[in-house]
């Protein structure tokens, strides 16, 4: 054989192994992706610990795997979550990663543990009715040796006891901030006015962080999902520009989307403050904060904030899709009555348990069928008094399959 068919022959047999080797390669592939697409069948033990280490973060023991395999092979999956949340991690660790961007501007989850947290976390394990986390007399210590003694001025008592890495499921005791912190009763408004909220979102600017992040943190939205320019204008503050830079049309069809509903509802702050020199919260009774005040300039003819009333003007327009509820009389003085108005709302309830939804499922509620368990879940959250462990609970079995 000359060189030329040599070189012909080694070429087809390269070839042909080439494309032999490409044909295997291509069914290897195909076989991974299968196996990919298809679920893999879950039995009661597969169940039961997927189940566990979605809500504790960590794989049960040998010993908590059987009891949770056996509720899962008798068909009840939500008993068996219910075993995974007595776990010290799925408070340590589950809780307190979801509650801790809640607590600062930045949403980070880096933050130390502190009383805002460590409220959430008490009032989950002793399902206590959340939907009074933004307006009761509420404040959870950690009851363990060599702690500072919780204070209004400093979080040396929460950030000792995470460095201590206590047991928060073992040690938090339930107390309340006009015991702990002095606060009047009528001043205490749940999270809001916990140390951690209120250096957060009290702090200096006109207290319209605080309406906002609750906005975000607690019913899902931010301003500019529930802007509304059709609400009326008369209570928007002094220190708006009707005319910013010169063209009133951005105040019109831009400004008054947000603020004329934030005012009137931001207005229920309008006697805290979080002071940076004694740095705590502090509450004026029946007297408005100067920071509600300022610029007034801007707009002389604004509206002047006399007192701490509010009005929610979205229980009409587009964002009474946002379900307030009928029975509340829409309007009231203070923080505490706002909070009872956010918390009623059905976008408070649908907001925790679709968040909660995504903490276990790894996954947002985008499905019909997800879309169908979160409602079903939602409304057992409401008429079963809103306790957000069943809702953990809950989420977990309907996931535990996939």
């Amino acid at each position: 054989m000359d060189t030329k068919a040599q070189g012909l022959e080694t070429w087809s047999h390269r070839s042909h192994n080439t494309t032999r080797g490409l044909s295997v390669l291509s069914v290897v592939w195909t076989i991974v992706a299968i196996q990919i697409a298809t679920p893999a069948f879950a039995g009661p033990r597969e169940q039961a610990q997927r189940i566990h280490e979605r809500i504790a973060g960590v794989p049960p023991s040998a010993a908590v795997l059987d009891q949770m395999a056996a509720k899962t092979a008798a068909g009840d999956l939500a008993g068996a979550a219910a075993i995974a949340t007595d776990a010290s991690t799925f408070y340590s660790v589950t809780l307190k990663n979801l509650v801790t961007p809640w607590t600062n501007r930045d949403q980070t989850v880096f933050a130390p543990l502190n009383d805002y947290t460590a409220t959430v976390i008490g009032m989950v394990r002793d399902d206590v009715a959340f939907n009074t986390v933004l307006s009761a007399d509420i404040l959870y210590t950690v009851n363990a040796g060599g702690l500072p003694a919780p204070s209004a001025a400093n979080n040396d008592h929460y950030a000792m006891a995470e460095t201590n890495a206590v047991d928060l499921k073992a040690t938090l005791v339930a107390s309340t901030q006009s015991t702990v912190y002095g606060l009047p009763v009528e001043a205490t408004s749940g999270i809001w006015t916990t140390r951690a909220g209120s250096s957060a979102f009290f702090i200096m600017g006109t207290n319209r962080a605080q309406f906002r992040f609750t906005m975000i943190n607690h019913l899902c939205h931010d301003m500019q999902t529930v802007m509304d320019t059709t609400r009326p204008s008369d209570r928007i503050r002094q220190d708006v520009a009707r005319t910013p830079g010169g063209d009133s049309r951005i105040f019109l069809n831009n400004c008054v989307g947000c603020h004329s509903a934030l005012d009137p509802m931001a207005q229920a702050f309008a006697y805290y403050n979080y002071d940076t020199t004694s740095t705590q919260l502090v509450y004026t009774a029946n007297m408005v904060q100067p920071k509600y005040l300022i610029n007034s300039q801007n707009f002389s003819d604004g509206f002047v904030t006399p007192d701490n009333s509010w009005s929610n003007r979205w229980r009409a327009g587009p964002n009474a899709a946002l379900g307030w509820d009928s029975t509340l009389p829409g309007s009231g003085m203070g923080a505490k009555s706002l909070g009872q108005e956010l918390a009623a709302s059905d976008a408070f309830a649908q907001c925790q348990v679709t968040k909660v939804f995504q903490t276990v499922c790894f996954r947002a509620p985008t499905s019909t069928a997800d879309q169908a368990t979160v409602a079903t879940i939602k409304a057992n959250f409401k008429a079963g008094g809103y306790k957000l462990k069943q809702v953990f609970q809950q989420s977990a079995a309907a996931c535990a399959g996939q």
